[in-house]
């Protein structure tokens, strides 16, 4: 009974800490006032990192902005602004339109891995494909935010949110699922192809996704197979707490997926926040903005619907349903085998330590009536999982890849 009061007493533990924030915030304040005579002596450096490192770690995160009001296109700097061209009861799909005519730049349609972060967490996905291509992201709903009198959401009901926006943007576009919603996306598509093959997207880009987890298993895939479906529904699903719109709803919290996700490289963490506590000791204000604006990002975390999370957990990564051959959206088997038209690109990275090397090269395996000309798989080298759609690599070795295999197939 006490751990089922976790969601509530992780909400009281926060609003316990709002006073004692608050004064840290304070205290940091007359420490940086630019005439007080301690803030550059060694124990007023020390003390307002202290400060600093308090109030920040302490802080909630909401849901971050894009932030993404310009591109460069051609050299010449051009507006960039949000709008939602299509509505679902638990996702937006967002458009990025960009103050300039360019009707021969492909629709791309990204699927934002609905997996606790925001669909912030792909904003350097979007950014390196504003300049050249016509972006659009879902954007899903916080569990927390949702009414529990209102509609659910599960598998079936993400793979048809994914068919709808297809067909909303054309037989033109081009989709790319990050991470989790690799398994719906192809499922979306292999519908779509089955029903009305016309109107299936031009490629699919699946990156980093779970669907065959039997394929190179990771800490992730184990932990999901370690214990039954009944276990993780007792100890990880839990009651919205109150003051939410989504009061008594059934969730897996956010705060929960990312304690999971630090504790798999806790020492990482560790030493990462011990450098920005440096940084600010120092002043290094360029190395310790770049990670400060990282976990801005990783710990802006939204609730899940408990229905979804469970039937992922036992469909994805217990049973194997895809693979397998056992994937149904409502009732009605998923065959990969009728995706003829679309062009399918894999991509994995060689440290993924989330979806293991294979996991997702399996597409081809399933799709296996598309022609071979019309299938491309690529291991990036040295890079983990989030290094797969963000950073360095991601910017100057995937994306160009990916704009290639779109600009052949589309």
């Amino acid at each position: 009974m006490l751990y089922q009061m976790l969601y509530q007493v992780y909400e009281m533990q926060r609003a316990a800490l709002g006073p004692m924030r608050m004064a840290a915030s304070g205290a940091l304040s007359v420490l940086d006032l630019p005439f007080n005579p301690l803030r550059e002596t060694p124990l007023g450096r020390f003390s307002a990192a202290a400060l600093d490192s308090f109030e920040h770690t302490t802080r909630s995160f909401g849901k971050p902005a894009f932030g993404l009001t310009t591109t460069t296109i051609d050299g010449e700097e051009v507006a960039v602004h949000e709008e939602v061209v299509a509505r679902r009861t638990w996702c937006d799909l967002l458009h990025f339109r960009r103050a300039t005519d360019r009707p021969r730049d492909k629709r791309v349609l990204m699927v934002a891995p609905m997996s606790g972060h925001y669909a912030t967490l792909l904003r350097g996905t979007v950014k390196a494909f504003l300049p050249d291509h016509d972006v659009y992201i879902t954007d899903w709903r916080d569990a927390r935010d949702m009414p529990v009198f209102g509609p659910g959401f599960d598998l079936d009901d993400y793979v048809d949110d994914v068919i709808a926006f297809i067909h909303h943007l054309g037989p033109d576009c081009h989709v790319m699922a990050v991470c989790q919603p690799a398994v719906p996306v192809l499922a979306a598509v292999s519908l779509i192809s089955a029903d009305t093959p016309q109107a299936a997207p031009r490629t699919m880009t699946l990156i980093g996704g779970p669907i065959d987890t039997r394929e190179g298993p990771t800490a992730v895939n184990n932990f999901a197979t370690s214990r039954n479906l009944d276990w993780f529904h007792r100890n990880v699903i839990h009651r919205v707490p109150t003051n939410n719109i989504g009061f008594m709803r059934e969730v897996y919290p956010g705060f929960l997926q990312l304690a999971g996700f630090m504790a798999m490289n806790l020492d990482r963490h560790v030493e990462a926040h011990w450098q920005m506590f440096e940084h600010l000791v120092k002043g290094d204000g360029e190395p310790l903005a770049s990670k400060r604006a990282f976990y801005n990002e990783y710990r802006a975390v939204m609730d899940l619907p408990a229905e979804y999370y469970l039937q992922t957990i036992q469909r994805v990564f217990q049973e194997h349903h895809l693979p397998r051959g056992m994937f149904r959206h409502r009732d009605r088997v998923v065959e990969p085998v009728a995706i003829t038209g679309t062009a399918i690109l894999t991509i994995e990275g060689e440290r993924d330590d989330i979806s293991g090397i294979g996991q997702t090269r399996a597409a081809h395996a399933l799709a296996h009536n598309l022609a071979s000309s019309k299938r491309a798989h690529w291991e990036q080298p040295e890079v983990g999982h989030y290094g797969l759609f963000n950073g360095r690599r991601f910017n100057t070795q995937i994306a160009p890849r990916i704009k290639g295999f779109m600009a052949e197939h589309g």
